[in-house]
């Protein structure tokens, strides 16, 4: 949020400098992020000096150009070639001298330079208005006050004003401060804290009068929950045109550009007070009457924007008497019925809306305007006519209009303050300080809270209605804080802790898992549980109806929470493909959410992606993509580390894999892992191989108890290594070898391994080869030939006999 400082020294009249008010604001919770120098015109006219052209001729070479010789005051009068048809021997104009730098419609810059024009000699520039930033005439050049005196500054008799912008960093609580009034409001506390004591000037409305009742518009408000307040205005007789000058400096400043008078001066109202305002052509009001309320699901209504929107049966509107949508209330304007150029009478309105209702209709259409960003987050109920006079005010003083009606409301049920009794004993507690009783009423006292009565033991106060945020005597404590100053609290030098231990059995086999993923190269990623519901129709294994949607979506994007971590994994490996980060490995410990008939569902997930090389490049390691049986071993070593043996695997059915597979322990699943589908990749826009597998991390804590791992010596006798070459039907998978091999021996086999498989036009039809290593080992003594050729032997046979194997 944008505040001048010469705009809020209206409401504080203030020496202080902006750079010490920043540090004031920031200390004040209103956080200063930052303060920027901004100038009424670009440049300030730094260069423009008043000269008087002594001498016009035509260009010899040139038509449409003048040569012109021009005083700048200095008894050297510069020679100036000139295009505009109305320069003339004798007039005082704006001269830009060489060096000078303008700025064009754009903002892009340019500098004055010596140079030549058509063969003559040109050293400056005689300015039009549009050229200096003073208007937006380009008809000829700018004719200034005959009395001025030649090589006076433009600076000077402009009057340029020069302003400093702070940048607020708004937090959401803080709907008080969503203006100037409201952050001079606060500056004001802080002011009276440190003793000076300044008078908060507020804008006066006692001039507010009806000049004629010739235009009366009827206000009908059909749901008194969702708008408790709703006032407005008639006015006729307005002129549109360009706001003064005083106003649009002030709008520029903030970055609005001005657009006309009645805009601009709700636009100023808005951002002086905090209370939104609205104005519409009054003669496009049918039936002179406004009425408040919802339409039917799907009403289509185009806005401001000329955007087409289907409205939802929940959005506020602003209706004539037909029933024909004028506004959505609180957030944008209808384009029929705004106010143009043709605008004779406006109808202005002000109102108090249900902060909740505003929000969701602005998340619901993804708008987020000047109005919107109020409402939703509260407004002073007690401001919505008083804003409203101001503006009337303005508009009657600038844009010559009559005040034509009443100011007619509704407001059914007055909204009172809200009460709160502070504890004298649960400040001082809360804030670690005791501090005088007579501070704390003093803080209070600037910050307009009232003191309806005092005790021993603490005060009954009336919360101002403007502050939305304080209902709870922890709201007061922190008020009374943040004006006393957390600098100002003593802390103790002497710190005081204690040793946690952490003997929770998950949050170890966790660690675990994850140490050993990072010591491969893997990251750890955390992705929000909010994801699109979109992705609901990227796989058949995920159901529509078990989503659980959110009540007050932050955008379309965040509307329900994840059924699966797969897709926000995709999100991240996409990021940083995009940003030429190709080689990934993330995992993530995260949950799934579901809703069923029987109530709702959490479940515990790991989840591991692997995409591109293995290795990250270098000059002496050849690269090596990531493949299935890469990420297979991964998986297995996992479970090889918490202990897991004979887990049964079978081919994967889920429609997100083109191949995968399914460990299982006996009937509990464990993990589904593979190479996901192109299709699902083209999603995120992702070209390369994705490697990904989804652990049912609930299951394995549950088994991950049971398991105990022993530990034994290391064995002092030397291991043997052998190697078979197998012919074997290509249906024979290498875990059947495996298996085999350590039933046929189980004492001294210690290791089985495949190291190479051979598929060629020199095998037989239906045909492949293996090449098997086995590691045998006696840990009692070293093993000698006889024993080996025995062993080996044995396993031969073993696989003649069940795999019906040939040595090659």
């Amino acid at each position: 949020m944008k505040i001048s400082y010469n705009w809020l020294r209206q409401f504080l009249q203030t020496d202080w400098e902006a750079e010490k008010t920043g540090e004031l604001l920031t200390d004040l919770g209103l956080e200063v992020e930052g303060i920027a120098t901004v100038e009424s015109i670009k440049g300030s006219l730094k260069g423009i000096v008043v000269g008087e052209v002594k001498t016009c001729i035509k260009h010899p070479n040139a038509d449409k150009l003048k040569v012109t010789t021009v005083d700048l005051g200095d008894g050297n009068p510069i020679q100036i070639v000139c295009g505009a048809p109305n320069v003339d021997v004798g007039q005082k104009v704006p001269v830009a001298t060489v060096g000078t730098i303008l700025y064009d419609d754009n903002g892009e810059s340019f500098t004055i330079k010596k140079g030549k024009i058509r063969g003559e000699e040109s050293f400056g520039m005689i300015c039009a208005e549009d050229e200096l930033g003073l208007g937006k005439g380009h008809d000829g050049i700018m004719v200034l006050d005959e009395n001025l005196v030649s090589g006076t500054p433009c600076a000077d008799v402009f009057k340029i004003e020069t302003d400093y912008v702070f940048e607020i960093g708004l937090t959401p609580n803080r709907a008080d401060a969503m203006s100037h009034f409201g952050v001079a409001r606060d500056l004001r506390a802080g002011l009276m804290h440190q003793g000076t004591n300044l008078e908060l000037i507020s804008p006066s409305v006692s001039d507010f009068h009806v000049d004629e009742r010739t235009l009366r518009i009827d206000i009908e408000v059909e749901d008194k929950n969702i708008v408790p307040r709703y006032c407005g205005i008639t006015i006729t007789d307005v002129e549109i045109k360009d706001s003064p000058e005083w106003i649009q400096n002030r709008l520029k400043a903030i970055g609005i550009a001005p657009k006309n008078n009645i805009v601009d001066i709700t636009n100023y109202v808005l951002h002086e007070l905090g209370q939104p305002l609205h104005a519409f052509d009054a003669n496009k009001i049918k039936g002179n009457k406004i009425v408040v309320k919802t339409l039917e699901e799907g009403t289509k209504f185009t806005t401001l924007d000329e955007v087409e929107r289907e409205l939802s049966a929940d959005d506020i509107m602003i209706c004539d008497a037909d029933d024909n949508p004028l506004c959505i209330a609180g957030v944008f304007g209808g384009l029929k019925s705004g106010v143009t150029e043709h605008t004779t009478s406006i109808f202005l309105e002000s109102a108090y809306f249900n902060p909740i209702s505003i929000r969701k209709t602005a998340k619901r259409h993804a708008l987020n305007t000047d109005a919107s960003f109020r409402f939703e987050r509260g407004i002073d109920v007690n401001l919505t006519e008083y804003a409203l006079k101001r503006a009337a005010l303005l508009i009657e003083k600038y844009a010559g209009g009559k005040i034509s009606s009443d100011v007619l409301g509704f407001y059914p049920d007055k909204i009172e303050d809200f009460e709160v009794f502070l504890s004298f004993e649960n400040t001082y507690k809360l804030i670690g300080q005791e501090i005088p009783k007579e501070t704390i009423k003093n803080i209070l006292a600037s910050l307009d809270i009232k003191i309806n009565s005092i005790t021993e033991g603490g005060l009954g106060l009336t919360i101002p209605s403007y502050r939305v945020d304080v209902q709870r005597e922890a709201d007061i404590i922190e008020e009374i804080l943040r004006v006393y100053g957390y600098n100002n609290i003593e802390f103790s030098h002497k710190l005081n802790t204690s040793i946690s231990f952490d003997n929770d059995k998950n949050v170890k086999v966790e660690n675990i898992v994850a140490n050993q993923l990072t010591s491969l190269g893997f990251n750890e990623t955390m992705a929000n549980s909010l994801t699109k519901a979109d992705y609901i129709g990227l796989s058949e294994t995920l159901n529509e109806a078990h989503n659980v949607e959110m009540l007050n979506p932050l955008s379309n994007d965040l509307k329900v929470m994840r059924q699966s971590l797969l897709f926000s994994g995709l999100e991240s490996i996409s990021y940083n493909i995009n940003r030429k980060n190709n080689a990934l490995k993330f995992y993530e410990f995260g949950k799934t959410y579901h809703k069923y008939e029987s109530g709702y569902q959490e479940d515990k997930h790991l989840t591991l992606f692997v995409t591109g090389n293995r290795t990250k490049d270098t000059w002496n390691l050849a690269n090596k993509t990531s493949d299935f049986f890469y990420l297979k071993g991964i998986v297995t070593n996992l479970f090889s580390r918490l202990g897991f043996d004979n887990l049964k695997a079978s081919p994967i059915k889920s429609d997100l894999f083109s191949e995968g597979l399914v460990l299982s322990l006996g009937k509990t699943k464990l993990v589904e892992f593979g190479v996901l589908k192109t299709q699902i990749l083209k999603e995120f826009s992702i070209k390369q191989e994705v490697l990904f597998a989804d652990f049912n991390w609930q299951n394995i804590l549950n088994l991950a108890g049971n398991k105990k791992i022993k530990v034994s010596e290391l064995a002092k006798f030397p291991s043997v290594k052998r190697d078979l070459a197998l012919l074997l039907d290509d249906k024979v998978e290498f875990k059947e070898i495996y298996n085999l091999s350590f039933q046929s021996e189980k004492k001294l086999l210690k290791e089985v391994d495949l190291f190479d498989v051979y598929q060629g036009d020199k095998l037989p039809e239906g045909k492949k080869s293996y090449a098997v290593s086995f590691v045998l080992q006696d840990e009692n003594k070293t093993l000698n030939d006889k024993q080996i050729d025995k062993i080996m032997q044995k396993l031969q046979t073993t696989f003649e006999k069940n795999l019906e194997a040939v040595l090659r």
